[in-house]
């Protein structure tokens, strides 16, 4: 058997021990089912994503948008609403 040691912060660890609490499992029990996931998964068991809910690439690809979309690239002049129900009946 092998020790793991990791550093996080109160209010995470807290929250944490709150869910699994719930759940009935125990903080170390919970940490050894991830790493036996990532081993089975060849990699993390789930998408990582950021406070706002994307991945990384998501909210880079949405960076990039909006810095094409101030130079004026990609960008469509605004419908009237008739354009618009058009537009979205050939969807």
């Amino acid at each position: 058997m092998a020790t793991i040691q990791l550093r996080i912060d109160s209010a995470t660890k807290k929250s944490a021990k709150n869910i699994l609490d719930k759940l009935g499992i125990d903080m170390s029990s919970a940490i050894k089912i991830y790493l036996k996931q990532i081993v089975i998964n060849k990699g993390i068991p789930f998408k990582v994503i950021t406070e706002n809910g994307m991945t990384v690439g998501e909210e880079q690809e949405i960076l990039k948008a909006v810095e094409e979309a101030e130079k004026g690239i990609n960008v469509t002049k605004p419908m009237d609403p008739d354009e618009a129900i058009e537009y979205l009946k050939k969807l």
